[in-house]
């Protein structure tokens, strides 16, 4: 009851509260000394800061500043109240629900290939968290062969023709396929001088990456491979190759890394468009927030880089 008194007392006093803008106006003037320098820090024009403090002078019945031709200075009662201003205002700044938190990070999550994933995506990834660490990036893997894709992305990066109902596709890649293996089974194997003589390797197989394209451009006859380990990930058949198990069709952009530290090296000189490529898919009905915008273009230059060939150098300069 005795709260609930005071309470009462307060609310009955006769206390005339001035605009809060009248009062972040004459703090500001007489902090700063001039009119002008407040209205910049408020956004308002001088003119303004000036119908303010006025305002709250006669509010108060007190002139808080000396006006002269050389601008304004305080009074004996601008300075008083300036002291109480103050600390009514550090108060009202102490609220906690006046305080601003953290800005919250824009959620983006993102469906990739496992081997775009890991070839492409996370070598680079760090150039993209630091570019822009409002951004949580969440990424998940997809099944391509499948054709299994995680629910509810904001961006999906899907290996094929480009044509994918409800979605906006962005091609990412122009990669062309070649022909690779490790240098110790070029070594045991080889040498690979003329087509004919991959009839003594073992071609690793890969519905995502198909021989027939590549042997009918050698000049090959020869029918699809139906021996051997069947690998349904881009990615296990290049590692394959690595690991000495035969020959791979693969591209820049997933092996250039390889080649350049020499556990991947050509075998022959011949390549072939990719029939598939990698595209950038965000959903049609959806236009894309600015999270998404900046993560395509940061990829669109990513695949750039990865496609170049020693890394570095340009394709029109090898």
């Amino acid at each position: 009851m005795r709260g609930s008194s005071l309470r009462s007392a307060s609310l009955s006093k006769d206390v005339r509260l001035p605009p809060l803008a009248a009062i972040q106006a004459f703090e500001a003037a007489a902090r700063l000394g001039s009119f002008e320098r407040a209205s910049e820090e408020l956004f308002v024009t001088a003119s303004a800061i000036g119908k303010r403090i006025a305002a709250l002078e006669a509010l108060l019945d007190v002139s808080l500043f000396i006006r002269s031709s050389r601008g304004a200075t305080l009074s004996a009662a601008g300075r008083d109240y300036l002291n109480q201003v103050r600390t009514a205002l550090d108060l009202l700044s102490d609220a906690s629900l006046h305080q601003r938190g953290e800005p919250k990070p824009e959620p983006l999550r993102v469906v990739s290939t496992p081997t775009f994933a890991r070839q492409v995506l996370i070598p680079f990834l760090p150039g993209f968290t630091a570019a822009h660490p409002e951004v949580e990036l969440e990424i998940m893997l997809s099944i391509p062969y499948l054709d299994i894709m995680p629910p509810n992305a904001d961006v999906w990066v899907r290996f094929g023709s480009g044509k994918y109902p409800g979605l906006t596709a962005r091609q990412l890649t122009s990669d062309r396929v070649f022909a690779v293996c490790s240098p110790a089974y070029l070594a045991e194997h080889g040498p690979f001088d003329r087509p004919e003589d991959l009839v003594r390797a073992d071609l690793l197989r890969c519905p995502m990456e198909p021989w027939r394209p590549w042997l009918a451009e050698a000049g090959l006859d020869w029918p699809e491979p139906s021996r051997g380990v069947w690998l349904v990930d881009l990615g296990m058949m290049l590692a394959a190759a690595r690991a000495g198990q035969g020959l791979a069709l693969t591209r820049r952009t997933l092996a250039a890394e390889w080649l350049d530290e020499g556990k991947l090296v050509r075998v022959l000189g011949i390549d072939i468009p990719g029939e598939s490529q990698y595209h950038l898919c965000t959903e049609t009905s959806r236009p894309p927030g600015s999270a998404v915008q900046a993560f395509s273009l940061w990829l669109e230059d990513v695949c750039k880089q990865a496609s170049q060939w020693p890394r570095g150098l340009a394709a029109s300069q090898e």
